[in-house]
């Protein structure tokens, strides 16, 4: 199949799912469309072996193995994703909720791993299968990044208010590239690949990537916005903003640095008070717009794709248990990671008990997670 085929079915099927759920079940587009993605794969999973004669599954895994899902969202899509999200939130609020964010985007991150990971080395056994203890930290790695921007949408239409959409937005950003840094740090340690690495060298390595991403980042939409400053074209606005996120990703991924953290900071300069004398407002209307447009289909056919994943599972009894296990695990570990990451912070501002319980639902797992487990497979 060749790539405008491709294209054109992907999109077909994610406009009818999209379709299909108005309908239906009136769900978030994303959410809907994985919903609808999961059954269309059950559905093939429970006919393929009524028909022997044709294998309903080989055309899905052929298209899966096509567009390699970790490849095309780890070096791709991601930039795109996390740049559109970061060009939304509003810095103001950022700033004032920067403890919060920074507590539940690293420490939060560190925490959940950790904690995943010795929960996890001690049940697998108890289900008949130990696991080493590297692995255990490799899952809790995978499952460690969330996804609780795919949920603001719906919160802000329930009230959510501005400040929280704010901390939801800036470690949903934030998280995703400290899970990633620390999935590549854990896994050469799993594999063998980092043997003989002290502790010394993996905080160098995460600090590498991590703060010099972020310095990155910082100069690249610094630069961008100088450049974009005393012209009023939204097409160049456009141009600059798609090359600043790709080029900004490119230039970290090349040099050791965390592509995604990079990309996340490029974002918020535009989003300072300084990127308000960049742009007028109707440029900033368009440009915000058709970031808007292309955050929506980049996540709508990533979670169509996710939806289609469960394909390549073969399923087994420890599989089975052991997921069963691992994601009502995961929601107190979210909830753990939560409450001791900014328990300092909200001892000191009295927020009130209720928000660590939206931040503990609204951390769901998303695309990061999935790419970040294919990899290991």
């Amino acid at each position: 199949m060749d790539t405008i085929s491709l294209l054109a079915l992907l999109l077909t099927l994610s406009a009818g799912f999209s379709i299909l759920n108005h309908h239906t079940f009136r769900l978030p587009v994303t959410i809907g469309v994985l919903v609808f993605s999961l059954l269309a794969s059950l559905l093939v999973m429970v006919l393929n072996p009524l028909i022997p004669a044709y294998d309903l599954q080989a055309l899905p895994r052929s298209v899966l193995g096509a567009i390699n899902l970790p490849t095309a969202l780890l070096n791709g899509a991601l930039s795109l994703l996390l740049f559109a999200g970061a060009t939304q939130v509003d810095v103001g609020h950022l700033r004032a909720k920067l403890a919060t964010v920074t507590a539940l985007s690293v420490l939060g991150t560190v925490l959940a791993v950790a904690f995943l990971a010795i929960v996890a080395w001690y049940v697998f056994p108890l289900l008949g299968h130990a696991i080493p203890f590297t692995w255990c930290i490799v899952l809790g790695a995978i499952l460690a990044p969330t996804d609780p921007v795919s949920v603001v949408g719906m919160l802000k239409r329930l009230g959510l208010p501005a400040p929280l959409q704010a901390v939801f937005a800036g470690e949903s950003l934030f998280n995703d590239g400290v899970g990633v840094v620390i999935f590549g740090v854990t896994i050469g340690l799993a594999t063998g690949d980092s043997q003989g690495v002290t502790a010394s060298e993996i905080a160098l390595s995460f600090c590498r990537e991590a703060i010099g991403g972020g310095l990155l980042g910082a100069l690249t939409g610094c630069i961008a916005l100088r450049v974009l400053k005393g012209q009023r074209d939204p097409h160049i606005d456009l141009l600059t903003s798609l090359a600043l996120a790709t080029g900004t990703f490119s230039i970290a991924n090349q040099l050791g640095m965390s592509g995604a953290i990079a990309v996340v900071v490029a974002g918020l300069c535009f989003g300072t008070s300084y990127s308000h004398s960049v742009f007028d407002e109707a440029s900033r209307k368009e440009l915000d717009g058709a970031w808007k447009l292309i955050d929506e289909v980049l996540n709508v056919l990533l979670f169509m794709l996710i939806g289609f994943e469960i394909l390549e599972v073969t399923p087994h009894l420890f599989t089975v248990l052991a997921t069963l296990a691992v994601i009502p695990l995961s929601v107190v570990v979210r909830a753990l990671s939560v409450l001791f990451s900014t328990l300092p912070v909200h001892l000191r501002q009295r927020e009130r008990g209720r928000v660590l319980g939206i931040l503990t639902w609204g951390g769901l797992r998303g695309g990061i997670s999935v790419s970040l487990r294919r990899v290991v497979s």
